[in-house]
């Protein structure tokens, strides 16, 4: 997801949260914000117990490679391709 992504979704977070204060439904927000009822059950559980703060955005997603080093060096094996270690054609 882009910052931009990000901030996006945390102004309907936070907007949510108004609706869920003012006594709305999971229904009724879900509806209005366009997700399920279980993302709005989910905001209103984490406003419950954290406040505001918790709706924020902590920033794009980071995905770290489960890879052991010896696996990456399989990879970079692959990658350089059969020519690469003697033979005539990439078959």
């Amino acid at each position: 997801m882009t910052a931009e992504e990000c901030t996006r979704r945390e102004r309907v977070r936070l907007e949510a949260a108004e609706w869920i204060e003012e006594g709305a439904t999971d229904r009724e927000v879900a509806t209005r914000f366009r997700v399920t009822r279980m993302s709005a059950n989910r905001w209103r559980r984490a406003l419950a117990a954290g406040g505001r703060p918790v709706l924020a955005s902590k920033g794009p997603g980071e995905s770290r490679c489960g890879l052991r080093p010896a696996q990456l060096d399989e990879l970079r094996v692959l990658d350089a391709g059969s020519a690469a270690w003697g033979w005539a054609d990439q078959c």
